[in-house]
């Protein structure tokens, strides 16, 4: 059996139970991001559902390491368990005793799994954390969801930090905000991916074949103008209907993201009113072509974009190359229009990587 139909069985198995991927695409799984090449390893992005545990707030654990959730109960041959998996860059999983902000204990299964990068170095460590209430009724199939989870979210989180690479120079290493400034828009990006794949799964009987990218497209466009909208600036948006597989809609996805905050982001500089267009059609030919145009600034002759000097230009180009897609900038006097060809069969996506 091939590895991507292996990973979509094993996705699948989450995916029937309702309530355990209710949590997972709203990220009610703790998430800790850590980065071992500075100093300390400390953690780079924890997401909402790590602060509803621990009490925490992102601002008082950035830049730290994990070793505050421990207290005096926390036994030592876990915490040397963790030690070892992350000194020599393997995955680990143990449940261990650890403390809220309020100083009370909970036990927590936590899972460690490492993000490396092509020459198999860890750049990032990935910590899958779940509250153990009554360990007496956990079951190993609490244990396949956790271990899917860490799966699904590692390989697509590996596809996004690999291709970013080293920091751009002006930035420092010592502040890990500059780092991955940008991790939750994408991870918030991934989860529509896997909510749209959740009602996939549900209507597989049916006879649907990949993911709505639609839908999917729709719904990252709104929540990106949603986020980096700002006042005086319209967005529009006319997407076409289409199936693509969970690979290439994990992949236009992201491209869609990152462009769609550039324009938001930079195109109306000095400028108080504009407006920002999505298309995105279905070829005759096969395939789709996106567009993103706007009324702005425009981008200056002497800059090309996607740019490889930035963490969004490379991961744009990373993921163009894994479409196999075609990209065109066109600058006018008033604004840019970016056009992005994808040359997938929507028509038999089904076998497509399989």
């Amino acid at each position: 059996m091939a590895v991507a139909e292996q990973q979509r069985r094993a996705l699948s198995a989450i995916l029937d139970d309702r309530d355990a991927l209710d949590g997972f695409s709203r990220l009610a799984i703790s998430m800790i991001i850590t980065n071992p090449l500075a100093p300390d390893n400390p953690i780079v992005y924890v997401n909402d559902a790590f602060e509803r545990t621990t009490g925490y707030s992102r601002t008082a654990v950035i830049g730290r390491n994990c070793r505050f959730l421990q207290g005096e109960r926390t036994d030592k041959r876990d915490v040397d368990k963790l030690r070892a998996a992350i000194a020599t860059g393997d995955d680990v999983a143990v449940d261990i005793l650890n403390y809220r902000a309020s100083g009370e204990p909970f036990t927590n299964r936590l899972i460690i799994a490492p993000i490396s990068d092509e020459t198999g170095r860890p750049i990032y460590f990935l910590g899958l954390q779940k509250e153990l209430r009554d360990t007496s009724g956990e079951t190993s199939l609490s244990d396949m969801r956790l271990d899917a989870i860490r799966s699904r979210v590692r390989e697509d989180l590996a596809m996004i930090l690999s291709s970013i690479g080293e920091p751009e120079r002006r930035l420092s290493i010592d502040d890990p905000l500059t780092e991955i400034d940008a991790l939750p828009r994408r991870l918030e990006c991934l989860q529509l991916v896997y909510e749209e794949l959740r009602l996939n799964d549900e209507d597989s009987a049916t006879g649907r074949a990949g993911i709505e990218l639609g839908a999917l497209m729709s719904r990252i466009a709104s929540n990106v103008a949603h986020h980096a909208g700002r006042p005086g600036v319209r967005f529009v948006q006319q997407v076409d209907q289409m199936q693509v597989s969970v690979e290439t809609a994990v992949r236009v996805a992201l491209i869609l993201s990152e462009t769609v905050s550039n324009a938001f982001t930079h195109a109306f500089d000095g400028l108080d009113r504009g407006y920002v267009e999505l298309r995105i059609a279905r070829l005759a030919a096969g395939g789709l072509r996106m567009t993103i145009s706007d009324d702005g600034v425009g981008i200056p002759a002497k800059i090309d974009w996607p740019s490889a000097a930035t963490r969004g230009g490379r991961l744009i180009a990373s993921l163009l190359d894994g479409l196999d897609a075609t990209i065109n900038v066109a600058r006018g006097a008033a604004g840019t229009v970016v056009m992005i060809d994808v040359p997938v069969d929507l028509h038999d996506l089904e076998n497509k990587g399989a």
